[in-house]
């Protein structure tokens, strides 16, 4: 049992030899082949679905537990089955994008196809087996909630991400799916402001995908892969980037002009440090050589820029409906 490294594989993607991969326990090994260091943005989403249900006086911790269990499953399952898909369609070989920032296990030999897909196959077992508990305890309609899921856990790989699909997915995925399918299930309510307070996050998570985009922008164009950069093209994706993120700004405020957060929640300006820091990184192509003093994390750039943000916001949108809740519980 090595917990060393299982806290590093849930903050970065490890760089790691086939050696070191032998060494290592199966959590260790999985959590590098499901990428687990991008875990947060799902939970995230299950947390704020969370305290929505709290707001709203209906938090069950038992039912929360098991949709934040099927969620970040289910991400894991779409991540090993990712690699696969793009392994068997030729994608990730030939020193692909996504085997140069980290362990590509199909690419470099340190899982067989059988291997993968088994750890894909239980992990989406697992995944399943929450659901059917949700379906059991809060009714058949959570069928149609995890249905949607299995579609995009699936499908997303291809085709939706080979036909500019992909983008959009994660929006709805990470937003009224998650936060708001997430909210329904706890409650038993389906709301739609809810929804709509969904969209903050899921814009950042959205230009984290779009930021990742942009990054194999010149790759996915010559393996025909039509994300939604290749489609718009690199230069309008970069600004699209940016207005997402100044748009979780602009939703925030209107939330609280409307009366559904208290102005408590104007905490999250608090992120336009790093909005400001990361700034200039739009203004221009991505560099053909890592920076002198960029992070260890080369090729992601974009990404890594749009992932910092979205983090930093994400605490403090989590911290803002947190102290919004006791203020509405309390106060009002």
């Amino acid at each position: 049992m090595n917990v060393a490294m299982w806290r590093k594989a849930l903050n970065v993607i490890p760089r790691i030899t086939k050696d070191e991969w032998n060494e290592l326990d199966i959590i260790s090994r999985w959590l590098i082949a499901t990428r687990a260091a991008v875990f947060v943005m799902t939970f995230f989403s299950a947390a704020l679905a969370g305290i929505f249900s709290y707001r709203a006086g209906n938090f069950d911790l038992g039912l929360w537990v098991l949709v934040t269990l099927g969620l970040i499953l289910a991400h894991a399952t779409n991540n090993l089955l990712n690699d696969y898909t793009d392994f068997t369609r030729g994608v990730d070989q030939d020193n692909y994008y996504r085997s140069q920032y980290g362990p590509q296990p199909l690419v470099h030999g340190l899982l067989d196809k059988k291997g993968l897909l088994t750890y894909a196959v239980v992990t989406g077992l697992l995944s399943a087996a929450c659901g059917v508990a949700l379906i059991f305890l809060r009714g058949e309609s959570t069928l149609l909630l995890m249905g949607l899921g299995a579609f995009f856990v699936l499908f997303y790989t291809w085709p939706l991400k080979y036909i500019a699909l992909g983008e959009i997915a994660v929006l709805i995925v990470w937003g009224p799916l998650m936060i708001g399918g997430g909210y329904y299930v706890i409650t038993g309510g389906w709301d739609w402001n809810v929804v709509i307070a969904s969209m903050p996050y899921a814009l950042g998570v959205t230009g984290v995908i779009f930021g990742k985009h942009i990054d194999k922008f010149d790759v996915d164009k010559a393996k025909k892969i039509h994300t939604l950069p290749v489609v718009l093209g690199e230069k309008f994706s970069r600004f699209t980037v940016i207005g997402m993120l100044v748009f979780q700004y602009l939703f925030a405020i209107y939330l609280v002009v409307t009366g559904f957060f208290t102005p408590v929640m104007l905490i999250v300006v608090l992120t336009l440090k790093t909005f400001i820091e990361i700034w200039p990184m739009f203004q221009a192509p991505k560099p053909a050589e890592k920076p002198a003093d960029f992070p260890d994390v080369w090729p992601n750039y974009f990404v890594a820029a749009a992932f910092q943000h979205n983090k930093r916001f994400g605490s403090w949108f989590l911290l803002g409906l947190i102290v919004d809740t006791v203020l509405k519980q309390f106060l009002f």
